[in-house]
C-alpha cells in the first residue's frame, strides 16, 4: 500500500517523538536533569516541524535546531531531542545540493559541542567524535540517497527515451512495409485500367470486371493509407481533423497578419485553377512561414505576397521591405521553419529560394511544378 509522503513524515515524526519521550525518564538515570513539563513540550516541537520535512528540509532544518538549541540552554539531556535533528540534517543532505546541505551538518555538530559545554561534560574527547561522526554520517547517507534518486530519475529517462526512439523505428518498419502494400495496389490499378481503355469498345465484359478490380483494389489501398496515417501519428499529435488549408484561403490568412500589424498586400497573377491538394498545401505553408517570419522578425514591416498560375507551375513570392527589423531576432542560421520550407519544395520537385533582397527586406520565392491535367484556358489575368 502506498502512502502520501506527507502522511509517511507524519509517521516518522510521531514515530521519532514518541522514542524521544520514552527516553526521557532516563534522564535522571544518567546524572542529567530530569525531564519536566516545559522539557516534554520541548520535545514534542522539536519533532513536530518534521511532518514537513520533505516540503521545506533546510526551513524544517533550522527551526529544529532552534528549538533543540532552546532545549539544551535549560539544562536538560541533548540526547533525548537528537534524533529530529538527526532526521532533519539527513533529508536535507537527500534533497538539497552541497552549498545548503553541509551548513546543516555543520549545525548540527555545533549544537552537539555547545550542548557539551551547557552540560560541563569530563569527557570532551566523545563530544568532540559524536559532533564530528554523527553529522558526517548522516549528510553521506543523506547525499548518497540524493544520487541515487538522480541516477533513477536519469535512468527513467533514458529508458522512456529508448522506448520513444523503438516506438519510432518499429512504426518506420511498418510504414515501409504498408508502403509496399499500397504501392502494389497502385501497380494492379495502373494494370487494369490500361485493360479497361484497351478493350472498353470490345469487350465490354473484360472492362467491367477490370473497374470492378480496380475500385476493390482502391479501396484497400485507401484502408491501407489510413492505417499507414495512423501508424505515423504520434501519440500526443492533437492536430486538428479538418480540411487542409488551400490556397484559396490565403486572403484569410492576410487578414490575420495584419490583424497582428503587419500590412500585408496579396496579389494573383494568372487564373487560379484547381491544383494538387499537396501542391496547394505546400504553397500555402510556405506563405505561412514566411508571414510568421515577418511577424516575429520583422513587425514594423509591410509584406507582399504574389501568387501566380503559370501553365505548367505555380510561384509564389512573399516579400518585405525590411523595415523594423528586430536583429536579435533574426537567427544567423537556418531555423526550423526555413528548412521545413526547404523540404516541402523538394518533396513536390519544387524550387525555393529564400534570401535578403538587394533593395532590402527579405525574400522567399517558391516554385512548384503542376499537373498538366490541371492546366486550364489563359493565365494572363491579374486580380
Amino acid at each position: 500500500m502506498r502512502l502520501r509522503p506527507l502522511a509517511v513524515d507524519a509517521l516518522l515524526a510521531t514515530a521519532l517523538a514518541g522514542v524521544a519521550l520514552l527516553l526521557g525518564p532516563e534522564a535522571a538515570r544518567q546524572g542529567q536533569r530530569p525531564l519536566d513539563a516545559t522539557a516534554y513540550a520541548l520535545v514534542l516541537l522539536v519533532h513536530l516541524p518534521l511532518v514537513l520535512r520533505s516540503r521545506a528540509p533546510a526551513v524544517v532544518c533550522c527551526l529544529v535546531h532552534a528549538t533543540w538549541l532552546g532545549y539544551i540552554t535549560l539544562g536538560y539531556w541533548a540526547v533525548v531531542c537528537s534524533f529530529g535533528p538527526m532526521l532533519a540534517v539527513y533529508t536535507v543532505a537527500a534533497l538539497h545540493r552541497l552549498r545548503v546541505s553541509v551548513p546543516c551538518a555543520a549545525l548540527m555538530g555545533a549544537t552537539w559541542i555547545y550542548a557539551g559545554a551547557v552540560s560541563h561534560t569530563d569527557g570532551w574527547p566523545s563530544v568532540v567524535g559524536q559532533a564530528v561522526v554523527y553529522p558526517a554520517v548522516l549528510w553521506r547517507f543523506g547525499v548518497v540517497a540524493r544520487r541515487s534518486a538522480e541516477l533513477s530519475r536519469q535512468l527513467r529517462r533514458e529508458q522512456a527515451e529508448r522506448a520513444r526512439r523503438e516506438v519510432a523505428e518499429e512504426r518506420g518498419r511498418i510504414a515501409r512495409e504498408l508502403h509496399d502494400v499500397v504501392a502494389h495496389h497502385m501497380s494492379v490499378i495502373s494494370v487494369q485500367t490500361g485493360l479497361a481503355r484497351f478493350v472498353f469498345d470490345t469487350d465490354r465484359h473484360t472492362a467491367r470486371t477490370a473497374l470492378d478490380t480496380i475500385d476493390a483494389t482502391g479501396r484497400e489501398a485507401l484502408d491501407e493509407l489510413r492505417r499507414m496515417l495512423l501508424v505515423l501519428r504520434a501519440d500526443d499529435d492533437t492536430a486538428s481533423a479538418g480540411p487542409m488549408p488551400s490556397l484559396e484561403r490565403l486572403g484569410e490568412m492576410a487578414e490575420r497578419v495584419r490583424a497582428g500589424g503587419v500590412p500585408v498586400s496579396l496579389t494573383v497573377e494568372g487564373t487560379p485553377r484547381p491544383l494538387a491538394p499537396g501542391v496547394e498545401l505546400c504553397a500555402y505553408r510556405v506563405v505561412q512561414e514566411a508571414l510568421t517570419n515577418v511577424l516575429k522578425h520583422a513587425p514594423g514591416a509591410s509584406a507582399e505576397v504574389r501568387l501566380g498560375y503559370a501553365p505548367h507551375q505555380v510561384t509564389v513570392l512573399v516579400t518585405d521591405d525590411g523595415e523594423g527589423v528586430v536583429s536579435d531576432r533574426v537567427r544567423t542560421g537556418g531555423g526550423h521553419g526555413l528548412l521545413g520550407m526547404r523540404e516541402r519544395a523538394k518533396l513536390y520537385g519544387g524550387r525555393i529560394s529564400i534570401g535578403p533582397r538587394e533593395q532590402g527586406g527579405f525574400a522567399v520565392r517558391l516554385t512548384l511544378p503542376t499537373s498538366a491535367t490541371a492546366t486550364v484556358q489563359g493565365d494572363d489575368v491579374t486580380t
